[in-house]
């Protein structure tokens, strides 16, 4: 009898799940399909059928990891284009992405990727397209929604994206790459950092 599709779902998802904590725990070459089948309980066969490959299991676990963070911080920020309240919801946004960003599983995937970019090239191109870009293009097109509406006066708002993304998490994301998330969060008053970064933006991008 073929296998129930919810049954073929949870192997998919123990897959995922392990092949992620043991990526991150030992890298790209020192893990193996074999690694990851034991580890989800299941036979390499398994593994091969989902995933295919190595290369192609590393890019569904980011891809898997990303999805649901980026997705709904875009919902977000779409949604701050209809704000009447730009300093506080803006605030808010900052605030939460910055602690996103600081997260420890998304400062360790950063590293992964980082780590393995000489190796696996096309798993940075697409950490970054599904990311960074994806984020920045986000707050391109909210920015330029403000501008319509009179609150902002943005004239390139892919370099405003880049000052606000920078403002808020810059500093930050370089120091958690080498320090971790937890221990950057631990001294950082994240409120605070929201607060400055987007006084500063919105005193340069303000309309008057």
């Amino acid at each position: 009898m073929p296998e129930p599709g919810g049954r073929s779902a949870q192997k998919r998802a123990a897959i995922l799940a392990h092949g992620q904590r043991l990526f991150l725990a030992h890298g790209y070459q020192g893990t193996s399909m074999d690694m990851v089948a034991a580890a989800a309980a299941v036979s390499k066969q398994t593994v091969y059928k989902h995933f295919g490959d190595k290369h192609a299991l590393l890019l569904a676990i980011v891809d898997e990891a990303l999805a649901g963070t980026v997705g709904s911080f875009e919902a977000r920020v779409a949604e701050l284009a209809g704000t009447d309240e730009l300093d506080r919801d803006l605030t808010i946004l900052a605030r939460d992405y910055l602690r996103a960003v600081l997260s420890e599983p998304v400062v360790q995937l950063r590293r992964l990727v980082i780590g393995e970019a000489n190796r696996v090239p096309d798993l940075a191109e697409a950490y970054l397209q599904r990311a960074p870009s994806r984020m920045l293009a986000a707050f391109a097109d909210c920015f330029e929604a403000l501008t319509g509406r009179g609150l902002l006066d943005v004239p390139e708002k892919n370099v405003a994206a880049e000052h606000f993304a920078f403002l808020i998490v810059g500093r930050c994301i370089d120091e958690a790459l080498f320090r971790g998330g937890p221990a950057v969060l631990a001294s950082l008053d994240v409120d605070a950092q929201a607060a400055a970064g987007v006084q500063v933006f919105l005193a340069g991008y303000r309309r008057p």
